[in-house]
């Protein structure tokens, strides 16, 4: 019978550690395995292992490469694989900067598989930092969070991922109130609506069941499959959903990301250009920074002999978004942010696709246009 492993992640030390303690408390015999990853990038880290009363182990780990993905796959796996026989359910303290989708999938080997098995992905959220923190533009090497030599994430991206990948979220108050709670709350319904929010003091999400499959936990979060967020109010919080089939003209968008991404504190989705009428591309804006990646192909680009190589997860959605002529393509963007203008922001996007005469015109004369993401798209490729 394989042992229960729990992920708790987040940016905030202080609500992570609360949301341990509670699951420690809660499991009589469940172990902790935590990473200090302050000198990871000399090499270095400290594991502490503990139980619900006492630290068990307190050991120094030398590195080959000092990273978080070697500090995983060189100390964090074999360990929680040690104590796989001495333990009922198995913790994994992330480190502050660490994305548990990167644990997750590292878990997910042969070593581990028949003894390990992943139930609960948990990020605790600090009720003061997470609404400043969202929307903070700082490196973590600016801050003192880096998980590795030359670590260039921002602390926001950071905070959103480790959001949006949880199955659960759990919300200390530490030094706030009530208001800070429920502020904290409100904006993590509108970034993950179908998440469950407890506060760290509340019930605790059951944490000791089924297996869940990495495909499974990344299909939540991935371009083509996630679930967006929809249109909702709630007091200051505005989350504006933006969905239409025509193309967009590379150049119009272009030259709008700034607005757009300076208008709201978070956004994402998927999209499609006309000058790459076959790839599926993803949005990704936090904090003022903004990420266009290639996704891969859309579904109706593919032969139909090829989709049975893709995840039902994959045709599911795309099945949602199939429309007649283009098939899964679709402008499916999502903003949230204080007080967005709705109106504003469907006008601007509206404005980037192509007029009726220019999709009419076809690929052959798409393709001449200026495609000013040539530069990072076309990069992504070559890499």
């Amino acid at each position: 019978m394989s042992v229960p492993v729990v992920l708790v992640a987040g940016l905030h030390d202080a609500a992570r550690t609360a949301a341990v303690d509670r699951l420690l408390r809660a499991h009589p015999g469940a172990l902790a395995v935590h990473h200090d990853l302050r000198d990871v990038t000399r090499g270095r880290v400290e594991r502490v292992v503990r139980d619900a009363s006492r630290i068990r182990d307190r050991t120094d780990v030398r590195l080959a490469h000092g990273c978080v993905t070697c500090t995983v796959r060189e100390d964090l796996v074999p360990e929680l694989v040690r104590q796989a026989g001495a333990a009922p359910l198995l913790i994994a303290d992330l480190w502050d900067s660490v994305e548990p989708r990167s644990v997750a999938e590292a878990l997910d080997c042969e070593e581990a598989r028949d003894l390990l098995r992943v139930t609960a992905v948990l990020t605790a959220l600090d009720a003061v930092h997470m609404p400043v923190d969202i929307a903070r533009a700082d490196r973590l090497s600016e801050v003192g969070r880096q998980a590795a030599q030359g670590d260039q994430r921002y602390l926001a991206e950071v905070l959103a991922r480790q959001i949006e990948y949880a199955t659960g979220l759990m919300v200390h108050k530490g030094d706030g109130d009530e208001g800070d709670v429920e502020l904290t709350c409100a904006v993590l319904g509108h970034l993950t609506p179908l998440t469950p929010v407890t506060p760290v003091d509340g019930p605790l999400p059951e944490v000791t069941g089924a297996a869940l499959r990495a495909e499974e936990l990344a299909a939540r979060v991935d371009p083509a499959t996630v679930q967006l967020p929809s249109d909702a109010v709630t007091d200051e919080i505005t989350t504006v959903v933006w969905h239409r089939l025509r193309p967009l003209h590379p150049d119009r968008l272009f030259e709008a990301v700034d607005e757009l991404v300076t208008e709201s504190v978070r956004s994402r989705g998927r999209f499609w250009l006309a000058t790459r009428p076959q790839r599926l591309l993803a949005w990704d804006a936090v904090a003022g920074v903004v990420s266009v990646e290639d996704a891969g192909p859309w579904l109706a680009a593919l032969p139909e002999a090829a989709w049975e190589l893709v995840s039902p997860a994959r045709r599911a959605a795309a099945s949602l978004d199939w429309a007649p002529v283009v098939g899964d393509r679709v402008q499916h963007l999502v903003f949230t942010g204080p007080e967005l203008d709705r109106e504003r922001i469907h006008a601007l996007l509206d404005s980037c696709l192509l007029t009726p005469e220019e999709s009419v015109a076809g690929p052959d004369a798409w393709a001449g246009y200026d495609d000013p993401f040539a530069a990072v798209l076309d990069l992504e490729e070559i890499a």
